[in-house]
C-alpha cells in the first residue's frame, strides 16, 4: 500500500471540501418552500377512488331479485349430481 498516494488524494479530496458554496445553497434552500402539484389524471383517479370507496359491497336489487326468483325448496337429484361431479373430476384429472 502506498501510504505518499493515500496522501495526495486525502489532500485533492480535503480542497474539495471548501464550506463555502455549500453555506450559499444553504441560504438559497432557506428561502424555499415545497409545493406539490396534482396531475388532472390523479385528481380523477381520486375521486374515481373515493366513489368506489361508498359504494355498497350489495346491489341489494339484484340480491332481492334473486331470493324472490329462487325462494322455495330446490329439488336436486342426487345421481345427476353426482354423475356430473365426477365427470368433472375426471376431466380436471388429466
Amino acid at each position: 500500500m502506498r501510504i505518499d498516494a493515500y496522501n495526495a488524494i486525502s489532500q485533492v479530496y480535503g480542497a474539495n471540501r471548501s464550506s463555502g458554496p455549500k453555506e450559499t445553497k444553504k441560504e438559497e434552500a432557506v428561502g424555499r418552500k415545497d409545493q406539490v402539484s396534482i396531475s388532472s389524471f390523479g385528481k380523477d383517479y381520486q375521486i374515481a377512488k373515493q366513489a368506489v370507496a361508498d359504494a355498497s359491497d350489495v346491489r341489494e336489487d339484484k340480491v332481492s331479485a334473486m331470493k324472490a326468483k329462487y325462494s322455495g325448496d330446490v329439488s336436486v337429484d342426487v345421481d345427476d349430481f353426482a354423475s356430473v361431479l365426477l365427470q368433472k373430476y375426471n376431466a380436471a384429472a388429466v
